[in-house]
């Protein structure tokens, strides 16, 4: 079970109870880090030397306070030029709790700007990969929570400078070892420099090992002598990496114009994380408004059933989620009608469902985002009688999907095209831009294309062999009554029912598997009434169910698109024949470690298959695809990058034999 970091306070400083060790410098933590990590690593001239677009990308072994990081942000605002971005990563395994980052930050009067940026977004997060994004999307953080060797061994990422820092070997000694080092060397560009504090002689033949040359200079204040140095190359070999997750390079000098297809929240996200990039986009939507169709709910809940196991799945709820949180609270802050943080109530189905709560409690993997209410505590939170308790999300709540997915495109390098309908993709030989047509022939022109339409992105020749699935899923619009008012949380179980938004309570949603249309039906209203029967009797009398007309409820209808993993498809495209062509060995042993580039639709992307999670999903798929895009540390584990990847059905098929290469050569 992981904690947040406990703390004494001598002298006002901050103090590791567990590590028996400082955060930072007595003297002067401040001067000490700019001296030891800042200077070390020539971070100012390093900085204005930037080109346009270009990103530098920072790792760091331990965030503590996070004050190495707000230095270098510091600095980056201070030196860099405006278009370029700093992409900070850094590994914490107990990371402090809200109050006590604000209150060590709190010494350095000269950082409060950045300090107050990071503190308004910092919840002390779980176990996982954790992104913020400020300066509107010029400084990125991608804070993960865990041991520090493996969370460096399972990034995703290409660093420029090493922060080397965490508490003394002789109080660490988990961390400082051969293997991170030899990981430090894996991950670093050609040249890359670190820096740390220490001169311990086994840390400098440490790294030396691996490849980088180390020098000793002077410490700061009392601390005599310090390491720093670059990566020369020389150490251990790269380790293998399979090239069909590998990123998909545009060409060199590719003009930084993208056009996504689909205008839900997907697509608006990705919209948004790629102008915020320097990326000049084009939005193109069939409808005459955003979020008409798998978005276009008038409540949209923040929540997922989340696993007592660290699956995939669980690491993407948990990141999402914390996510889509901070992004609510950037875009929709003080907007009642488009977003209410009310707290989710998740309440157990059945007796199975009650251990599955009662599991994850256990586990520490929602350690601080989920609470156990018992019945009377759930009633009292809830306004209204309830038959019995739950998994209380307090920080959840409901959203208008249509006002995020219209927030986000609310950017100036994001040209929304609505009454649109995309029929064709080609892409020019010459000069690889992608050529997006619709009936009236030409509609956009990018070097990069994202499909983010629900089930239609596999409706091209490219993506055709995409398994995208559809479920019709409807939702009743439950009028209000003085009753009904009295709810103030989300409540979930088979389906969700949120508190009134105009009048009108959101309840649904029904799942049909092999329906043809989208026309509402009085059955699936019933089948909503009864769920919230069985859920909250008392808001079922609240609202005077047994009274309504099921034939003339008001509702909507849409499809939910689904892969058959029930995850997400972000990443880049591969043509089946080609992708079969190549990997084709692998139907007969699928151990082979090919290196065969894999024949990338070059610059072709999708977004798609978030299923009925996508608030929690959908906005991080933008970070994502944009990190994929920018070749930038991924957001999430190498591995829950490759359960993402759009590649990965084929690869299953290919290795089972359920694909005959001889089809294909």
């Amino acid at each position: 079970m992981t904690h947040t970091a406990q703390l004494d306070w001598p002298e006002g400083l901050p103090f590791s109870t567990a590590f028996g060790d400082v955060y930072f410098s007595r003297d002067s933590g401040l001067e000490e880090t700019r001296h030891v990590f800042i200077d070390g690593n020539r971070l100012p001239e390093r900085f204005a030397a930037l080109a346009p677009q270009q990103v530098f990308t920072i790792g760091e072994t331990g965030f503590g306070t996070g004050l190495n990081f707000l230095c270098a942000w510091q600095c980056f605002r201070r030196h860099a030029p405006p278009n370029a971005r700093l992409s900070f990563v850094s590994v914490e395994k107990f990371p402090l709790a809200a109050a006590d980052l604000r209150r060590a930050l709190a010494l350095w009067p000269e950082l409060a700007a950045e300090a107050d940026a990071l503190c308004a977004r910092y919840v002390a997060p779980p176990p996982g990969w954790h992104r913020f994004v400020f300066d509107q999307g010029r400084v990125t953080l991608t804070l993960i929570v865990g041991e520090a060797v493996p969370c460096w061994q399972m990034a995703e990422a290409r660093v420029d400078a090493w922060f080397l820092d965490g508490f003394a070997p002789s109080k660490n000694p988990d961390m400082w070892h051969d293997t991170l080092f030899q990981t430090m060397a894996r991950l670093a560009r050609p040249g890359a420099s670190f820096a740390t504090f220490t001169s311990a002689g086994f840390v400098r033949r440490g790294l030396q090992a691996a490849g980088f040359v180390v020098e000793k200079v002077p410490g700061y204040g009392s601390k005599r002598e310090m390491s720093r140095g670059h990566y020369a190359g020389g150490g251990a070999q790269p380790e293998w990496e399979a090239p069909w997750f590998a990123h998909a390079p545009l060409p060199a000098g590719a003009e930084r114009r993208a056009v996504i297809v689909g205008g839900g929240v997907a697509g608006a996200a990705s919209a948004w994380s790629l102008a915020n990039r320097g990326w000049q986009v084009a939005l193109i939507e069939r409808h005459p408004t955003l979020a008409r169709e798998g978005s276009g709910n008038d409540q949209g809940v923040l929540y997922a059933r989340l696993s007592a196991h660290d699956t995939p799945l669980t690491q993407l709820v948990l990141a999402g989620y914390r996510y889509s949180l901070a992004l609510l609270q950037q875009l929709l802050t003080d907007r009642p009608d488009d977003w209410r943080q009310t707290g989710v109530l998740q309440l157990p189905v059945d007796d199975n469902d009650l251990l599955k709560q009662q599991a994850l409690l256990a586990s520490g993997l929602a350690d601080g985002w989920v609470e156990w209410l018992d019945r009377h505590a759930a009633s009292e939170r809830a306004g209204i009688e309830l038959p019995q308790g739950g998994l209380f999300f307090p920080q959840g709540g409901w959203l208008h999907p249509p006002a995020l997915a219209r927030a986000l495109c609310d950017h100036p390098g994001i040209d929304v095209i609505t009454n649109t309908s995309v029929l064709e993709l080609s892409q020019n030989a010459a000069d690889g831009q992608w050529v997006v047509s619709g009936e009236q022939g030409a509609i956009a022109f990018g070097s990069v294309v994202v499909l983010a339409g629900g089930a239609d992105s596999a409706a091209f020749d490219c993506t055709s062999h995409l398994p995208l699935k559809r479920i019709r899923g409807q939702i009743t619009h439950l009028p209000a009554t003085a009753d009904s008012q009295a709810l103030r949380i989300v409540l979930c179980h088979e389906g969700y029912v949120a508190p009134a938004r105009q009048g009108i309570h959101t309840l649904g949603a029904s799942f049909k598997f092999n329906a043809e249309h989208l026309l509402l039906t009085a059955e699936e209203h019933q089948d909503n009434l009864a769920m919230l029967a069985a859920m909250a009797p008392a808001l079922h009398a609240a609202c005077q169910a047994d009274m309504l007309d099921v034939a003339h409820l008001d509702g909507r209808a849409g499809w939910r698109c689904t892969s058959p993993d029930y995850l997400p498809l972000i990443g880049p495209v591969a043509p089946m024949r080609d992708f079969v062509r190549a990997y084709a060995p692998l139907a007969l042993d699928a151990s082979l470690k090919l290196t065969e580039p894999a024949p990338w639709a070059t610059g072709l992307y999708v977004n798609t298959a978030h299923g009925s999670r996508g608030m929690i999903t959908a906005p991080l798929s933008g970070e994502i695809l944009a990190a994929q895009i920018d070749n930038e540390p991924a957001p999430l584990s190498a591995a829950l990058m490759q359960a993402l990847h759009p590649n990965r059905f084929m690869l299953r098929h290919l290795m089972r034999g359920k694909i005959d290469p001889a089809e294909y050569l």
